[in-house]
């Protein structure tokens, strides 16, 4: 097989220079407090709840999240480590929450 030197590889998913190092995230730590937050920002008006402050990794907070959903009986996804629930009823993921003997404050209007 002959090797052009005018053609060099252009892609390949063999090997990269992200180092697996660079592609985990760190998981923030808070005060080991759960915040309840509600925003509509972006989103046409719809409002939803972000549960921020957990201090879970994707896994842990995948399940979460899925358990939450079943329980509420609604949407919701996890972005940025913050669990997104597409309900405005912050009183019941409050309950919830306690129920799973973590420490919730309401944030914001």
């Amino acid at each position: 097989m002959r090797i052009d030197p005018n053609v060099s590889l252009v892609y390949s998913t063999d090997v990269g220079r992200i180092s697996p190092a660079v592609a985990l995230k760190d998981i923030p730590t808070g005060d080991g407090i759960v915040r309840i937050h509600k925003d509509s920002k972006g989103r046409k008006g719809k409002g939803v709840s972000v549960i921020k402050g957990l201090g879970l990794n994707d896994k842990e907070l995948k399940a979460l999240a899925q358990k939450l959903k079943k329980q509420c009986g609604c949407g919701g996804t996890v972005k940025e480590f913050n669990i997104e629930m597409q309900t405005d009823n912050r009183e019941q993921l409050k309950t919830l929450l306690q129920k799973l003997k973590y420490t919730v404050k309401l944030a914001g209007g």
